[in-house]
């Protein structure tokens, strides 16, 4: 289905999902602090939270989707998911750049700080040396080397997005089997990385002492590595959707933002995890 061919600007009728994903936010919330506070029924409270916020996703998406398979929008529109998703994407980017702002402080500031001669009064054995676990850390720990899985999780990612551009010019050319071939490889690859992070963990914790409560070193590294891991699960959802949609028949070379968010999205993902490679893995 191509853009809608009118000058008018589609606004959709007054909507209930946004009440329904509000309930479902306040039950996870509730839930989650009544759990943390030693109450085992706020487990519950937190499954129906969400449970109610996946309802209201295929609700309202499918909503969307429906509104845009029928034709209800137009270029106009089409630009102003553009700009959300651009705007979006940015919100991302700050986020992270929050993160590695927070790395670079404890790496290039705080520790040197620490480890100079007036400093040295107060921890004499400390140690000014990245990777640290600061100066009241006593408890032994081994750092995440770069080589091994790590590079190979950087393998996985850049050839994801490889196969995701892949995809996208498949569908550019109306070519389904290969648009449909290139998202299957990219959440395989995706999925992937999932896996080797999760053991990476696994790994970290059994065996390098090495955790969220590992002083600056273990804090940086854990809430860099698992936010982006989140977006990457994340990423893969997205991906999945978009593949049942083209399995569906969604999607024609002159209309389908919606791929295009997506791949815009993992595109990002790897660039952040290009970075998070560099600076905590390597350097």
């Amino acid at each position: 289905m191509a853009l809608a061919k009118t000058d008018h600007y589609y606004v959709p009728q007054p909507s209930g999902w946004p009440v329904v994903g509000s309930i479902a936010l306040f039950l996870l919330a509730t839930g989650a602090t009544i759990w943390f506070n030693g109450a085992p029924w706020g487990a519950y409270v937190s499954l129906a939270g969400f449970l109610v916020l996946v309802y209201m996703m295929f609700g309202w998406f499918g909503k969307v989707i429906h509104e845009s398979e029928g034709g209800s929008y137009n270029q106009q529109v089409d630009v102003s998911f553009r700009w959300g998703m651009s705007w979006f994407i940015f919100s991302e980017v700050m986020f992270f750049a929050a993160f590695f702002g927070a790395l670079f402080y404890a790496r290039s500031l705080a520790v040197p700080w620490l480890g100079d001669l007036e400093h040295k009064l107060l921890w004499p054995d400390f140690s000014a040396q990245w990777p640290t676990a600061g100066p009241a850390f006593a408890e032994p720990f081994t750092p995440m080397g770069a080589w091994g899985i790590p590079a190979l999780n950087t393998l996985l990612l850049l050839s994801s997005g490889v196969t995701v551009t892949w995809a996208h010019w498949a569908l550019k050319m109306n070519n389904r089997p290969q648009l449909i071939l290139g998202l299957i490889a990219t959440i395989a690859l995706g999925a992937t990385f999932l896996g080797f992070q999760a053991y990476e963990y696994i790994h970290a914790y059994s065996e390098l002492n090495l955790k969220l409560t590992t002083g600056i070193y273990g804090t940086t590294f854990f809430m860099l590595t698992g936010f982006h891991g989140f977006h990457v699960t994340v990423g893969v959802i997205m991906l999945t959707v978009i593949l049942a949609r083209c399995i569906a028949g969604h999607f024609r070379p002159d209309h389908h933002f919606a791929f295009e968010a997506v791949s815009w999205y993992w595109h990002f993902v790897d660039v952040v995890w290009l970075l998070l490679f560099v600076l905590v893995y390597w350097l």
